[in-house]
């Protein structure tokens, strides 16, 4: 069995649908991707739960060391990580019940994302999230 993302109207819909994006990864330096995409989705309404060790606070939101750390599970996981890291992200995803998980651009793991899918769990993998959203998503609907 092959992973396939689901089709541009689903990975619409699922923009439309969360709201509370936990962004694993996220740098506080301006000039890093994970930055730029969150502070873009920022911009847009979601609310953004950074998820990076050693970090207290980027874009004005707490920061928590791990998924495990986070008050409330967010609707979505958005991952900046290298490929090897996703394995062990899907089974805590799995673990916590989050049901969403974004694999961003480059993120690659085939395995690791069917897992996810047949534990339930929707999977969008090898996409911007900020630039899908920017292109299926008009401003004045994103998160309505």
């Amino acid at each position: 069995m092959t992973f396939a993302n689901p089709t541009t109207e689903q990975i619409r819909q699922l923009l439309h649908q969360v709201r509370r994006v936990a962004v694993l990864g996220l740098s506080p330096n301006p000039a890093r991707p994970s930055f730029r995409v969150a502070r873009g989705l920022q911009s847009r309404g979601y609310r953004i739960v950074p998820v990076r060790p050693l970090v207290t606070e980027v874009l004005g939101e707490r920061a928590y060391p791990d998924l495990e750390s986070l008050p409330e599970l967010p609707d979505i996981v958005d991952v900046f990580r290298a490929s090897e890291h996703v394995p062990a992200i899907v089974e805590s995803c799995i673990k916590l019940g989050i049901k969403n998980l974004w694999l961003q651009d480059g993120v690659i793991d085939e395995a690791a994302a069917l897992r996810a899918q047949q534990a339930g769990m929707t999977v969008v993998m090898d996409r911007c999230m900020w630039r899908d959203c920017v292109q299926l998503c008009s401003s004045d609907e994103a998160n309505d």
